[in-house]
This record gives C-alpha cells, sequence and structure tokens, in this order.
C-alpha cells in the first residue's frame, strides 16, 4: 500500500481534473485516511455511517430501538472505500484487469470491518465504451468475489443542447417556467464574477477562509454529513491555477453571499462546491439563478454537458437534470452481515426508488 501522493496518471472514469484528486490525497477530508492501493486506484479509510443511504422508514425505525448509546457505534464501522469522495466515479486504472483489481483490493483491505468500491459507472452517458466496460467487469468480479451490489445515486447531468435559456425553459411544464422565471427575477440585483483558482483574489487568505466558511454553511445544513472538506483542502485548490477551476462569486449590495466553483473538463462543465451565506442565498434563490448560469456559461463556451452532481435530485430534476446511475459493491467482513445485507438491500438504494417513483408518477421526468 502506497501512501498519499499523485495519483496514477491513467485512471479510467475520470469527469474531474487530477488536480482535484491529488488534493484530495493530500488534504484529505477530516477524519478520513487517503490512499493509493498497489495498482495506483484512489481510497480512503473512514468511519461510515450504514444508514447513509437508507430509507427514512428505516433509519426512524433503528433509531427508535432501545439502548441506542450501547450500540449506535456499531452503526459507524471502520470503513475501506476504493474510491474518493471528489471524483464522481470510483477511478480504476485504465485497461487494468478487473479480477485482479478486486482480488487485490480484497487481500489487502478486507482486514476492515466495511470494504466498499463507491460510485461504480453503470452505462453512464458521460464515458466512453471501454471505461462503461471496464466498470461493468469490475462490478461482475465484486459480485463474483462475495460483494452485495447496490444501487448508487443518482448523478445529475444537462446536455447542452439548447441555443438560449428561453429555449431551455420551454422544455419544461408551464407551472415550473412560471415558478423559475419568477425565482430568477432576483438576478438583476446580483453582480456575478468569474474568477480562475490560482489567481491573486486567492492569493489573499481572508478570501480563502471566506470561501470555506460559507461551505461550512451549506454542509451544516445538509441532511448528510460525511465528507466534511478541510481549510487547508481549499486553500490548496483554490491557489491550484493548473486545476482549471473557475469560481462563479455572486454579490448582493457589494458583499458577497455564494460562490459556486466549476472545472472545465474536456467538453463538460463540472459542478464540484458551494458556498452559501444564509439566509441570504435563500432569499435570493442562489440555487436556481447559479444552475441557469452554469448552463448559459457551458453554452456560451460551445461545451457539450453540465455535470451537476450527487445531490438533491428531487430539485435537479425539477430544472430539467437528466440522471445516470452508479453501484456501490459492499463486503462486510462478517459473513452474517453480508446474508443481511442481501435480504436489505433495497432498503438502501433511495435514489433509485425514487426515480423509479418519479417515472411512475410523472411519465418518466426522472430520465436515468
Amino acid at each position: 500500500m502506497t501512501t498519499a501522493a499523485a495519483p496514477a496518471p491513467a485512471l479510467a472514469n475520470q469527469l474531474e481534473p487530477p488536480a482535484l484528486v491529488a488534493q484530495f490525497l493530500a488534504h484529505p477530508p477530516d477524519d478520513f485516511r487517503a490512499l493509493l492501493t498497489r495498482s495506483g486506484t484512489p481510497a480512503f479509510i473512514a468511519r461510515f455511517d450504514l444508514l447513509t443511504t437508507a430509507e427514512a422508514d428505516l433509519r426512524r425505525r433503528v433509531e427508535r430501538l432501545p439502548l441506542q448509546r450501547c450500540w449506535q457505534r456499531l452503526l459507524r464501522p471502520r470503513t475501506c472505500f476504493i474510491g474518493t469522495t471528489v471524483s464522481e466515479y470510483a477511478l480504476f486504472p485504465a485497461g487494468a484487469d478487473a479480477t485482479a483489481l478486486v482480488h487485490e483490493w480484497l487481500a489487502d483491505h478486507a482486514g476492515q470491518p466495511f470494504l466498499i468500491i463507491k460510485d461504480i459507472p453503470q452505462d453512464s452517458p458521460l464515458l466512453d465504451a471501454a471505461s462503461n466496460a471496464q466498470a461493468h467487469a469490475v462490478a461482475e468480479a465484486a459480485s463474483a468475489a462475495g460483494f452485495v451490489l447496490l444501487e448508487g445515486q443518482a448523478l445529475a447531468w444537462v446536455p447542452i443542447d439548447f441555443a438560449s435559456t428561453d429555449e431551455y425553459l420551454a422544455r419544461l411544464s408551464a407551472a415550473r417556467r412560471k415558478d423559475i422565471r419568477r425565482k430568477l427575477r432576483v438576478r438583476e440585483q446580483l453582480q456575478v464574477e468569474e474568477i480562475a483558482t490560482g489567481t491573486a483574489f486567492f492569493a489573499d487568505a481572508a478570501n480563502r477562509a471566506l470561501f470555506h466558511a460559507l461551505y461550512l454553511e451549506v454542509f451544516a445544513q445538509s441532511e448528510i454529513h460525511f465528507d466534511r472538506l478541510s481549510r487547508d483542502f481549499f486553500d490548496a485548490l483554490l491557489q491550484d491555477a493548473s486545476s482549471g477551476g473557475i469560481a462563479f462569486v455572486y454579490r448582493r449590495d457589494d458583499a458577497i453571499i455564494g460562490w459556486n466553483l466549476c472545472f472545465v473538463q474536456g467538453q463538460a462543465l463540472v459542478d464540484k462546491y458551494v458556498g452559501f451565506s444564509y439566509p441570504a442565498a435563500r432569499d435570493n434563490n442562489l440555487y436556481f439563478v447559479s444552475w441557469l448560469h452554469n448552463l448559459d456559461y457551458a453554452r456560451r463556451r460551445g461545451l457539450d454537458c453540465y455535470i451537476a452532481g450527487w445531490t438533491d435530485p428531487q430539485i435537479k430534476s425539477y430544472l430539467g437534470a437528466r440522471f445516470t446511475f452508479t453501484r456501490h459493491a459492499v463486503r462486510p467482513r462478517s459473513r452474517l452481515l453480508r446474508l443481511a445485507l442481501r435480504h436489505l438491500a433495497r432498503h438502501f438504494e433511495s435514489d433509485r426508488a425514487w426515480a423509479e417513483h418519479t417515472e411512475t408518477a410523472d411519465g418518466g421526468a426522472a430520465r436515468p
């Protein structure tokens, strides 16, 4: 096992710049230990709340069980994740044999209570045929080795196949168009500045501190608290000109009320991090404003698509996103837990259940 360093150069499934993964390995989230496997696959070890992706009803039932303090820690086992929390997908050495990879990970990391290959692409429209084939082979090899395959999260994306914001909005229902246009009226009161990473703005420690503080505001109000990114991570990333990052900074009356850090990678605009000042961000509909701003930026740059990330699939669907799904391969060290997980798997596939319900109710609105 090799400790954190620059990742191997040829990694499949990578939608984001290599610099982002390098900073994850150098400055992992709080209480994480980042590493590279022998084959050069980025990975990390952290405590993981097993109910993170569970259905709300299951979480409530577990929380009502007696003597919770006595056994609660058992629900947060140390887990080795093959993957990162800054890449949309697990990153595999390009062209590597899937069975050999899975056997390597088992040989080196199956001693952890849980081993999870996270975010395995599943026929992704954002990847080439070779990457999708390798991902399918990894999932099949993991299943053959005793991993349980679970449906993963919904990755939102939008093809840039429209000539204007009006044309994009025309594809939505009349009710949604009316609501979104109403929310966008506030744009006239906002100033938007585009600031590249590695420029003088980010050489100022006060600006970097503000960015991290606003990121923490978003993290605090999120339903999932897993990977809290450190000030060191943001300091390094925001000063790294090689990443090609572009921060869209939103001001109202000259005060910064939010920011959105994106990266142009190939022909895609990849949306990675936001920081909002509450309640000003909500009062100014920054989520909606930034979504349309990003689409317009990608269109003006001649890009092919906008990749909007994993969280909040309901609101992203409302805004017109499409979705592509992943799988997680999960292997508890305990054979008893493996058996239990096979029977309980459907309770940990909330994004897929949401998408199927949305398709049934709305005639395919989720478009996975």
